[in-house]
């Protein structure tokens, strides 16, 4: 069972996980704005960064959704989508207090279908049920390139290294 840190504790995460060279699963989520279905992961004909956070109400997941939201914006080639497990109202709340437009924000509320069959659902201690910090990049052909599961969920991913891998 793959895991991570929450304040330099020990959390365990739950769902099949997946790693570099595996072909990524597709997944539907919903999108914040009009509630509509946004498939991620599989074989699209683009590159995609997927960018997993807890929730965007909190700091460090805000300021992370703003740095990708701004370097997206010099990567028209890549399809960018943060996924979290906030209500898809509350996500489009973010993205228009904060000018996200470069990148779609989603949810995973329904079934958790992304978090398990990414492994970042977060099983134990007191995020229980959301998705832990994480990056993955998914070649046009639907493989996984990058993948970067945070050491500790309070702290922002390693930015270069998710963009050097697009």
């Amino acid at each position: 069972m793959a895991t991570t840190k929450l304040k330099g504790n020990t959390v365990n995460l739950s769902g099949n996980e997946v790693n570099v060279g595996d072909k990524a699963p597709q997944i539907t989520v919903v999108n914040s704005e009009g509630l509509a279905d946004k498939v991620v992961g599989g074989a699209t004909g683009k590159t995609q960064l997927i960018v997993v956070v807890p929730s965007l109400d909190t700091p460090v997941c805000a300021t992370e959704t703003r740095q990708f939201n701004a370097k997206a914006a010099e990567h028209k080639d890549v399809e960018v989508t943060v996924v979290s497990m906030d209500l898809p109202f509350a996500a489009g709340r973010f993205c228009s207090t904060e000018g996200i437009d470069n990148l779609v924000v989603a949810s995973d509320f329904r079934n958790k279908d992304f978090a398990n069959a990414y492994g970042v659902l977060i099983a134990d201690g007191p995020l229980a049920g959301v998705t832990c910090r994480a990056i993955f990049v998914v070649d046009a052909s639907g493989t996984i390139t990058y993948k970067e599961i945070c050491p500790e969920i309070t702290e922002e991913p390693n930015y270069d290294g998710a963009l050097a891998a697009l």
